[in-house]
């Protein structure tokens, strides 16, 4: 198999030189490292080409470097039924930055992209219906960002006096802020549910 996939990498490498920016093999899987204006075209020769015939996007996800200039990755899944192999194309864009959009070629990237903008914030050029697709039409921010923090920022309830749903802003009291991470085997002077019997056994 993995020889297959170095030759892939190779015939990838001589056809489409102008789209790679670089490849390798982990996993059983070949990476292949592509230029945020080339993924369409790149995309398209997968599709087609006799010797790729990658038809099937498995999916596309995102993910979050913020130490790094080019902040996000934004990776495609193809599977290739035809010749039983599969393919990861990485492309890393700055925050600032937008991806066009496969949707033309592959018409189930469409929420696939939605996703990746909804949890991230990454935009894509040609996107039909670029809007929000697992949070809510008023969320603020974007959850998967390493920087979001793990209480969100808004709170949603329903209120017995008005009667509808309410937003307010996240209020913690500060002791759900202070933990003293000791468990039973270290000294904690709680008493966990069960530890009862293990006095009663004696």
């Amino acid at each position: 198999m993995t020889d297959a996939l170095r030759e892939l990498g190779s015939y990838l490498e001589q056809k489409r030189p102008d789209c790679i920016l670089g490849w390798d093999i982990s996993h059983d899987e070949l990476n292949v490292d592509v230029a945020p204006a080339n993924i369409t075209g790149f995309v398209e020769f997968l599709k087609t080409d006799r010797t790729c015939k990658f038809s099937s996007l498995v999916d596309i996800a995102g993910v979050d470097y913020p130490e790094r200039a080019k902040r996000f990755d934004v990776v495609y899944h193809f599977l290739s039924m035809y010749q039983n192999h599969r393919i990861r194309l990485r492309v890393s864009v700055r925050e600032d930055e937008m991806v066009p959009s496969i949707v033309d070629i592959h018409p189930s990237a469409n929420w696939f992209e939605r996703e990746v903008y909804d949890m991230f914030g990454v935009l894509f050029t040609g996107h039909p219906d670029l809007r929000r697709i697992l949070t809510d039409y008023g969320f603020r921010g974007h959850p998967l960002r390493k920087d979001f923090p793990t209480t969100g920022y808004t709170e949603v309830r329903y209120d017995e006096a008005q009667k509808r749903v309410v937003y307010e802003p996240v209020t913690l009291v500060q002791e759900y802020r202070q933990f003293d991470f000791m468990s039973p085997w270290e000294g904690a002077e709680y008493i966990l549910p069960g530890d009862e019997k293990k006095e009663e056994a004696k």
